[in-house]
């Protein structure tokens, strides 16, 4: 696996929280609520240990709310990119969660059996909005179009996400965890990016072309 220098990987962190942030400001708009997200950590993994961690994630979160029982599945909504490297992206939240937000974006006052049925919908809105601006982000900073492809929504295990993605077995998996803090919420999710070794290598290139405009000449 090739690997990020300290520098390279702060600067992907920093530039996914420009773009998070952008994403945060178009989701406030939708739920009426004031939304901040940041990217904590970006860790590069291969589709089973990727697969591991958000079971363990998913675990987490049912235990710090003991009681609500809930289900192991996972909500995600995928979209495949072009451009300065190629990767399938997606944004995973817990289905709970999903139907939390998705309560957030059509309010009180519709009954939760309709709710189920807009699920889709809201969640393919959410994961443009959320997926198109970290991606974004990358093309403005690397100066490099990236062109998406139509939102896919899928729900399962976490292992059936990764895998209806079609990941191969040779490549990687870029997982940024994002914490969404709501006014009254807090929810974690997780955006992952799937790069072949081409795709990582042109990600490295590109960070590094970067960091040599930030820095100017020497």
């Amino acid at each position: 696996m090739i690997a990020l220098s300290e520098l390279e990987h702060d600067a992907l962190v920093e530039i996914f929280n420009i773009g998070v942030g952008q994403a945060a400001a178009a989701m406030s708009g939708i739920v009426n609520e004031e939304v901040t997200m940041s990217v904590p950590s970006i860790t590069f993994l291969s589709r089973s240990d990727a697969a591991q961690l958000l079971e363990e994630a998913h675990r987490r979160d049912h235990l710090a709310t003991a009681g609500h029982g809930g289900s192991e599945r996972i909500c995600g909504v995928s979209q495949h990119y072009e451009g300065a490297f190629s990767t399938e992206a997606l944004l995973m939240f817990p289905e709970d969660k999903s139907l939390e937000i998705v309560r957030l974006m059509v309010g009180e006052a519709v009954p939760l059996a309709e709710l189920s049925g807009m699920e889709q919908e809201a969640m393919s809105e959410i994961g443009n909005i959320i997926l198109n601006s970290c991606v974004g982000t990358l093309a403005n900073i690397f100066q490099h179009e990236l062109h998406g492809s139509l939102p896919v929504y899928h729900v399962g295990s976490s292992d059936e996400i990764l895998d209806a993605t079609g990941t191969r077995a040779d490549t990687v998996v870029m997982m940024l965890h994002i914490d969404f803090i709501l006014e009254k919420h807090q929810i974690h999710g997780y955006v992952a990016f799937i790069l072949d070794v081409t795709a990582l290598t042109d990600l490295k290139d590109q960070i590094d072309r970067y960091l040599q405009r930030a820095m100017g000449p020497h």
